[in-house]
């Protein structure tokens, strides 16, 4: 048995599920006035109401004192104090010392990397400005227009959703973003591109990752196609990467190669080099607004007391259900259209960082980690999955995360939108009752038993529980909070797994084989070495038809 199980508050815990078995929600508001106010917090310009979840008090108590069993703040301590908590790797986790201003020193091995991040983000800031402002051109003395930024996973994913999610705040220069190793992905971008007038950002720490070199290679050859010459390159693209040498082999110059470190995983990243495109695209001073908002969630994390701790609280309930609620999922609802990709990023955050079957030593848990995270757009939603949440057989918590006012107020929409969120969370909240649908349709020339039949379709069972994150609007240090906020709860509940949320092995095997199985498919006499099921795909690749 795991040494989590057999902690005092999960046992308390056990026996706090059980009372809750019949716990209805809406009688617990109506049972206590105050619910809304106790099981609300602030932090860094966001607001999270809790109240709609499945807990009481002694549920909370419970919950915060396993926080504190299971060594949550020590463990949070030394994350942020650069020791090398993700032990399989041997490394720091230290993507918090990218937004940090107020410390001169933060200690990886010895050395304070305080100097080496502001150097970068310095960096940076010259290297925006200077395509801003018309200083740095293409070949052609043409100011540039475009930029298309080439990675994979947290290189790509981060920037691509902070950039959609900042647009009100965008500079005149068009953004493309490119990760899948598909050609037709990148081909549809370099159709809509002037070579002369295009920038091109690639990202890749090795800068030998096979999907981000393949797309970089292939724009180089559009690029010189065009009509540039191989020196032209140093003018078009620049790399984000720790292997300067294989950066300017490829033809980009030394000096516009940005660095990164190895205490940074890429999911983490968008806060370090891997942010240049959100810098182009929204301009270095919104950039720095990002930090901020999201160095005012670190210090929260780090200084407010557990049970007015948001990230804590986020992440011990999400362990509630996941593990006492047998919850397989969870899904992320925004409600504004910019913020669309974020459920998209939280997706690879939670599911890369907790998707583990081992603790920190290597034995297997002996409890559900890492749930599905889903999600999308609130509204849209409304019209597919929550089907699912509201009558479905899952118990699936939801975040629904409004801001209080809109960048396009038109007419009546902002209300509206403002209207579908709260009303969605309520309802799945309180639910409907069989008398209460039997009373909807009362009045309608139903037989008794035409009424008792279909009313029984319109039960919608309540108890279902979510959180309501509020801003007063999304701007780019509310996105930064609201990321941070995301990283953090996280970690809290990895953390108490036990388990490494920094490493990634999962997604090795794959690569390894990949690479096999590419040499199988180009080679001149494939030795069909792959099991049989391969084999036969590889024909059929080798073919071209089925």
């Amino acid at each position: 048995m795991s040494t989590l199980t057999q902690l005092p508050a999960w046992q308390q815990l056990s026996q706090c599920r059980a009372r809750l078995e019949q716990q209805s929600l809406r009688q617990a508001f109506a049972d206590d006035p105050q619910r809304a106010e106790r099981y609300t917090v602030r932090a860094a310009g966001l607001m999270l109401d809790y109240a709609k979840n499945r807990i009481d008090q002694p549920t909370l108590d419970a919950l915060l004192a396993l926080a504190e069993q299971g060594g949550l703040p020590q463990l949070r301590d030394a994350m942020f104090a650069g020791e090398a908590i993700n032990n399989t790797e041997g490394r720091a986790v230290l993507h918090t010392a990218l937004r940090n201003r107020q410390r001169d020193s933060i200690l990886v091995e010895g050395e304070n990397v305080v100097p080496e991040v502001r150097a970068t983000l310095a960096k940076m800031k010259g290297f925006v400005e200077q395509i801003h402002n018309g200083e740095r051109t293409g070949y052609t003395g043409q100011a540039f227009t475009d930029v298309i930024a080439i990675g994979i996973g947290g290189s790509f994913l981060g920037p691509k959703v902070a950039t959609e999610a900042l647009r009100p705040y965008a500079k005149p220069l068009r953004m493309h973003y490119v990760a899948n190793v598909d050609g037709t992905a990148l081909a549809e971008k370099l159709k809509k591109v002037d070579p002369a007038t295009t920038l091109v950002v690639m990202s890749s720490k090795s800068f030998t990752t096979q999907e981000t070199l393949a797309n970089t290679e292939s724009t180089r050859d559009w690029f010189l196609a065009s009509g540039a010459s191989q020196a032209d390159v140093a003018k078009h693209f620049v790399a984000v990467s720790s292997n300067v040498p294989a950066a300017v082999a490829f033809g980009i110059d030394a000096d516009n190669v940005f660095p990164m470190w190895d205490w940074v995983g890429g999911r983490y990243s968008l806060w370090s080099a891997i942010g240049l495109p959100i810098a182009l695209a929204v301009g270095f001073d919104h950039f720095e607004q990002l930090l901020a908002g999201a160095e005012a969630m670190d210090r929260h994390f780090c200084e407010a007391p557990l049970e007015q701790n948001m990230p804590v609280l986020m992440g011990l309930l999400a362990l509630w259900y996941d593990n006492f609620f047998d919850a397989q999922s969870q899904v992320i609802l925004s409600y504004d259209h910019y913020l669309r990709g974020l459920p998209a990023y939280v997706q690879q955050l939670d599911m890369e960082s907790n998707g583990k079957g081992v603790d920190k030593e290597g034995n297997p848990v002996d409890y559900r980690t890492g749930p599905v995270i889903w999600g999308g757009e609130g509204t849209n939603g409304q019209h597919a999955y929550h089907q699912l949440l509201h009558q479905g057989t899952a118990l699936i918590p939801a975040d629904f995360i409004l801001p209080l006012n809109s960048h396009n107020p038109l007419g009546r929409h902002h209300n509206m939108l403002a209207a579908n969120c709260l009303a969605q969370a309520q309802a799945l909240m309180q639910g409907k009752t069989l008398e209460e649908a039997k009373a909807e349709l009362a009045g309608k020339g139903l037989s008794e038993t035409e009424l008792d039949t279909l009313a029984k379709h319109k039960v919608m069972p309540g108890n279902r529980p979510s959180n309501t994150l509020l801003m007063d609007q999304l701007t780019p240090a509310t996105l930064g909070a609201l990321i941070a906020l995301y990283e953090h709860r996280t970690f809290v509940q990895g953390a108490l797994w036990g388990i490494n949320s920094f490493d990634q092995w999962g997604v090795e095997l794959g690569k390894v084989l990949g690479n096999a199985v590419l040499a199988e498919i180009e080679a001149e006499n494939p030795a069909y070495q792959q099991d049989s099921s391969t084999n036969a795909l590889i024909a059929c690749l080798r073919k071209g038809h089925i």
